[in-house]
């Protein structure tokens, strides 16, 4: 009995199959030699659209509104009547003035006749030196009577067209803040506001240290300095992508400011189809060094370890290390990498997660390029 159990378990073991465990082989990840470019970096910031000119409407003269004359919000031309101010009072006061001149000038044509007629009387010595000398005088004060006069009635005149407050260029004008039948004060009342549009500013601050950078990159000749020359700029709006809109640097404050320690720079946008307006957010780029070369890689191919970025390096036995780099800007969708790679290094850029530090992997060849459609 004992002997067939002992044939029974041998017959289970030799029938039972032998399950051996494969050894899997290296994971495949796509390598890259990292892009060796000719390039410029571009400097960010942050600003704010300005108006080139901002006006804000006042009456010059005092008076009863008596009519406005544009729609809130519109689109006003140069010399365009906004407002008129009742001119009834301002009318009375030129003619006036005109009366005032007229009875100068006569005045004047009466001392004129008494001065040429004492003169052929003292010829005649018909009237003495001192009275001719009267006269002289008199007919002096006609004169300045004359200017006194036409003096008031041109300033009269100016009063009667300050009755109407015109746009003083084009732009866009704001609401109305006064209603017709109102007293309008003169310097006082604020009636409305018009902004330019086209073209449109937009203001930044760099830092110290931006600041300098730039200085010594022209000291070098590298890059124009923009208080000399008007830089090229980009800018894109918060809704968008890609740095669409061009313009051009047309102003650098000529000291820091002392609290925040930034100085205040300016770049000039055409706004034709008035998209940019007051106050509107922007972000801004600009040249920040001169052409040099560099390598370049994808952003995926980067990854954070506490406060330092590496990537995946395979050598030709496609063993894996990790390699600490200097990341730099984005240029054109990939990222400049200042130190710790060479042109000849193969990273890792697809399959990153099957890369493990000091295991081996099957090499696939990528090659790295510009992303279509990226600035």
């Amino acid at each position: 009995m004992r002997f067939f159990k002992a044939v029974l378990i041998a017959a289970v073991f030799v029938t039972t199959p032998v399950i051996a465990t494969a050894q899997q082989g290296p994971m495949p990840v796509e390598v890259a030699s990292p892009l060796k470019a000719t390039i410029v970096d571009w400097d960010e910031y942050t600003g704010r659209f300005e108006a080139v000119r901002r006006v804000e409407l006042r009456a010059r003269v005092s008076g009863y509104l008596q009519a406005t004359l544009f729609r809130d919000g519109q689109i006003v031309e140069a010399n365009d009547v906004l407002y008129r101010i009742d001119p009834r009072p301002f009318e009375a006061e030129y003619a006036r003035a005109q009366a005032e001149l007229a009875a100068a000038q006569a005045e004047q044509q009466r001392a004129e006749v008494e001065l040429r007629r004492g003169r052929e009387l003292v010829r005649s010595r018909t009237v003495s030196e001192t009275t001719l000398d009267e006269r002289v005088a008199t007919k002096l004060r006609a004169d300045a009577e004359v200017q006194i006069a036409e003096a008031s009635l041109r300033s009269a005149g100016l009063n009667l067209e300050y009755t109407e407050i015109k746009a003083p260029f084009t732009g866009r004008i704001s609401n109305s803040r006064v209603s017709v039948g109102n007293l309008v004060s003169q310097a006082e009342t604020v009636l409305a506001t018009v902004v330019s549009i086209n073209p449109m500013r937009l203001t930044f601050t760099a830092s110290e240290a931006d600041y300098l950078k730039y200085v010594r990159l022209s000291l070098r000749g590298d890059r124009p300095s923009s208080r000399e020359k008007a830089n090229d700029v980009q800018a894109k709006l918060i809704d968008e992508t890609e740095w669409i809109h061009q313009g051009k640097m047309d102003f650098v404050n000529n000291e820091i400011d002392e609290g925040s320690g930034t100085i205040t720079g300016r770049a000039l946008f055409d706004n034709p189809d008035g998209i940019f307006t007051p106050g509107l957010f922007a972000r801004l780029r600009l040249v920040g060094s001169g052409e040099y070369e560099a390598l370049l890689i994808p952003d995926a191919a980067i990854l954070s370890d506490q406060a330092r970025k590496i990537v995946m390096v395979v050598d030709v036995e496609g063993i894996v290390s990790p390699r600490v780099v200097q990341p730099g800007p984005l240029y054109r969708g990939l990222r400049v990498i200042r130190e710790g790679l060479t042109a000849e290094d193969k990273v890792v850029v697809a399959g990153i997660q099957r890369a493990r530090p000091g295991g081996q992997v099957a090499l696939q060849e990528a090659e790295i390029a510009f992303p279509d459609a990226i600035n």
